[in-house]
């Protein structure tokens, strides 16, 4: 198999390599648009044109005003030459005769078009641009979340994390979210909103040939939302005060500083496999393998895909956390017991034909791995154990 070129491993991982020209559209141009798809959604509802007539309710009377005037403007049809797949603009199906007693004056003064001005169907007051209809549309597309109760921890941990500075909200700038960072463990804010990224289905391609997903978004206010995960991604573009909540950085644990008698140090990495295993594949987002180590984290991974312990695959760092006055050995086993429920029963064949089975791989969710290292901190993960059916840990009894 001939080898991917940088630009095709990108896009396997979700960047947009060749990004779409945006085209700047003036204020007038959006109200324009807006006001055109309003007779879309009409049409796609109805199966038809709206009509004139007192038989008609006011709106369909509009539409139909609207689609008069937008027929007449040259400036309007050529802008929306590729938006109408329906010919709404050159249909030749009537639209009835407008009412004597609203006339198009009247109707065109209701839906807030100046009649007589150079811009006549552009002056359209109380038509939204399409970008505060989009916002409106993702608010009100949202649903109470019946299960909210299972997240508010993680709401509240993220919150103390960010005050205590172990998580850094940081703004997106020039750099756009990529499609493989909207994924489950994830935190964003848009929209003044908490958002967490709470699961995910399988990659599909869309009709234009592009891969998407669909992410289950779980809001602070107690809302959620399932969508694209490239619809997600346009709104954080779109909010300029978005912003990507980073990784729990525990920082130096059971001491700031390293002092010359200090017990041993190094760091616990989290992993995810990059193994082609079917089951891996699946789940591959809430299979982790967490270890501690003292040397760099990127030595310890270099032969990953020779050595049965990381499955005899290529494996990929998803966080980490420095330690200093820790027993590195103790830390693990205390993790390894914590963890122990949910430890996955793995195995692989070394180089001499023997298998071996691998102690440090665990079926949790990337949330679950944050909120262990801060009951670590804290000291009360020795009263605590995972419980895979609620995914949350419990008091041992």
């Amino acid at each position: 198999m001939a080898e991917l070129s940088d630009l095709e491993l990108l896009a396997e991982l979700g960047v947009e390599t060749s990004p779409e020209p945006v085209r700047k559209l003036t204020p007038l141009q959006e109200r324009i648009i807006a006001g055109f798809e309003d007779i879309q959604r009409f049409v796609k509802e109805h199966g038809r044109l709206p009509r004139h007539g007192e038989d008609h309710d006011i709106f369909e009377r509009l539409y139909a005003v609207r689609v008069e005037r937008l027929r007449a403007l040259p400036e309007a049809q050529e802008l929306l030459a590729n938006m109408d797949p329906d010919d709404i603009l050159h249909a030749a199906e009537a639209l009835g005769k407008p009412s004597e007693e609203l006339d198009d004056t009247a109707l065109l003064a209701e839906l807030g078009i100046q009649p007589g001005s150079e811009d006549d169907i552009t002056k359209l007051r109380h038509v939204s641009s399409r970008a505060e209809k989009k916002a409106a549309e993702e608010i009100a597309n949202r649903e109470r979340c019946e299960d909210f109760e299972e997240f508010k921890p993680l709401f509240e941990a993220v919150q103390v994390d960010l005050k205590a500075s172990s998580r850094q909200a940081k703004a997106l700038g020039n750099s756009e979210v990529t499609l493989a960072e909207i994924q489950p463990g994830n935190f964003f804010i848009v929209g003044g909103q908490l958002a967490y990224i709470a699961a995910s289905t399988e990659a599909f391609t869309t009709q234009y040939e592009r891969a998407d997903r669909r992410v289950r978004v779980i809001y602070d206010n107690a809302t959620e939302a399932t969508v694209l995960s490239r619809s997600f991604q346009k709104s954080l573009y779109r909010d300029e005060s978005a912003r990507r909540v980073s990784e729990q950085s525990a920082g130096p644990l059971f001491g700031d500083t390293a002092e010359p008698d200090d017990l041993e140090s190094g760091t616990i990495y989290v992993l995810r496999s990059k193994s082609s295993h079917p089951y891996v594949d699946e789940h591959r987002e809430l299979i982790h393998k967490i270890g501690v180590t003292g040397q760099p984290v990127l030595s310890r991974i270099a032969n990953a895909r020779n050595d049965p312990t990381f499955l005899l695959a290529d494996v990929e760092v998803v966080a980490e956390y420095k330690l200093f006055n820790i027993n590195r050995t103790k830390l693990e086993r205390l993790i390894h017991r914590a963890l122990g429920p949910a430890r996955l029963d793995l195995s692989a064949g070394d180089r001499f034909g023997k298998t071996v089975q691998p102690r440090e791989w665990f079926f949790v969710p990337l949330s679950i791995i944050h909120e262990l290292v801060s009951r670590i901190s804290d000291g009360s993960i020795t009263e605590l154990s995972y419980n895979p059916k609620t995914v949350s840990f419990e008091k041992i009894s």
